[in-house]
């Protein structure tokens, strides 16, 4: 942590220009060593100054350089971010100049975990950075910005807070265990562990949307054959993704993709048509629609307005509400329906395609985002987005369920501290306050190098 370090900040590849970014003790020194112009070591931070970067009296580049002395920077260490033109080979030149000069590359994430190490920010709003950095829509910006600052952190401080005001009582009564006396309320204890189970319970809770969120909204395409399930996700998707044939049975395996409607991603997937068959291939593709669509949180489920019959569209109807997920009715090839199975549909509320002609696709969409449930992100409320993070929960939440069991049996202080600082450590975990390398290795090995 004491080594200087160097990183390409901006994609690899050819563009107008290219940020590298350096930072540690040593960085004022050696840019000074290199670049011509303002004596940059007695200059002010957040400064940009012009001039060139030599190897020798060989001029590089000429770059600019916006300088961020700590503490006040994104590492809270010395800091330079050299602008420079675009150039691969100028960029891996500037690089191999400053490693030359005593700095080494950085590993992935690690001006981020510096910034986690020298106390800008908690481990939880260090990952929401690598989160803000792949956001590929206004739910996912908004997700990652909320926890980069402090939404999910405050709340599990809060608890953390809470429960070691009670730890260090009952620590302290064992201090005094020959005098008997009870410095933590037994029943007080109760109640804030069932209430710090109430706020788990939510947040744990709040793990499906967060993960549909930052994954996407799983989202399947399903019917009989020729429904026209391919022919919608291509509408959807404006490409041929899938194969679209008269023949029945042709898709047999899951296709997948993102669509991105109003800034929420759906990840939909079309599915084999739903029915006996006697091929084995195909089979297996209809057990793997089944598989979908008990997995979902949404069922674009599709009838064939062209070639149903009344009972057989009561048995689909009837098929698609006892899985239990989340549906949208709709009747596509609208274009050449029966007027009797229209009407029938339209009394299950059903919407109306023609995924061929690309008819009522809006509509569609508009009543997908009218289905998917938000309301609990759109108020504010911290949603947790992360696998760690659930799994920290829910660990805390275990250890809160020993020390109530503790109590209800009567075991001895030592022991109901104990179950505490489990839980404590549990929480810790998830904001930093307890970490381990390896736990710290894992995490910001999935960033991007020049973060």
């Amino acid at each position: 942590m004491n080594d200087t370090i160097v990183a390409l900040a901006t994609p690899p590849g050819v563009g107008a220009i290219g940020v590298i970014r350096v930072s540690g003790n040593n960085t004022f020194p050696i840019l000074n060593k290199v670049f011509r112009g303002k004596d940059i070591t007695k200059a002010k931070s957040h400064s940009v100054h012009l001039g060139t970067i030599r190897d020798d009296e060989e001029i590089i580049d000429e770059v600019l350089l916006t300088l961020f002395k700590g503490p006040n920077s994104y590492t809270k260490e010395d800091v330079i971010e050299i602008s420079c033109h675009g150039s691969p080979f100028i960029i891996q030149q500037l690089i191999k100049l400053l490693l030359n000069q005593g700095a080494r590359l950085a590993r992935p994430g690690e001006f981020t975990q510096r910034a986690f190490v020298n106390g800008r920010f908690d481990l939880a709003q260090a990952e929401a950075v690598a989160d803000l950095i792949a956001s590929e829509n206004e739910s996912m910006h908004s997700a990652a910005m909320k926890q980069m600052r402090g939404g999910f952190s405050d709340e599990i401080k809060k608890l953390r807070e809470e429960l070691i005001h009670f730890a260090s009582m009952i620590e302290l009564e064992l201090d005094f265990a020959e005098e008997d006396v009870e410095f933590a309320s037994r029943e007080d204890l109760r109640k804030l562990i069932n209430n710090l189970k109430h706020l788990i319970r939510r947040l744990t809770e709040s793990f499906t949307l967060g993960n549909a969120i930052k994954n996407g909204i799983p989202t399947v395409i399903a019917g009989k054959p020729n429904a026209g399930k391919s022919t919608l996700l291509n509408a959807l998707l404006n490409e041929e993704k899938a194969i679209v044939s008269d023949i029945p049975g042709t898709t047999r395996d899951v296709i997948e993709d993102v669509i991105n409607v109003d800034g929420i991603s759906f990840r939909f997937t079309d599915t084999a048509g739903i029915r006996t068959t006697k091929d084995t291939v195909e089979a297996i593709g209809v057990e793997r629609t089944m598989a979908k669509m008990k997995e979902a949180s949404v069922i674009l489920y599709l009838v064939d307005m062209q070639a149903e019959t009344r009972k057989d569209v009561d048995k689909e109807i009837n098929f698609i509400r006892e899985l239990n997920v989340p549906y949208l009715l709709i009747g596509n090839k609208l274009d050449e329906a029966k007027p009797e199975i229209k009407l029938q549909l339209e009394e299950h509320d059903a919407l109306f395609i023609s995924a061929k002609q690309k008819d009522n696709l809006e509509n569609l969409k508009s009543a997908l985002k009218e289905l998917v449930s938000l309301d609990s992100f759109k108020t504010g409320n911290t949603i947790v987005t992360n696998l760690r993070h659930y799994e920290g929960l829910m660990a805390t939440d275990q250890a809160l369920n020993q020390v109530i069991e503790g109590i209800d049996s009567g075991i001895s202080n030592d022991f109901v501290a104990m179950d505490i600082r489990n839980a404590l450590h549990h929480l810790g975990t998830l904001t930093g306050e307890i970490t381990t390398e390896d736990l710290l290795e894992n995490i910001f090995s999935k960033f991007c190098i020049g973060k």
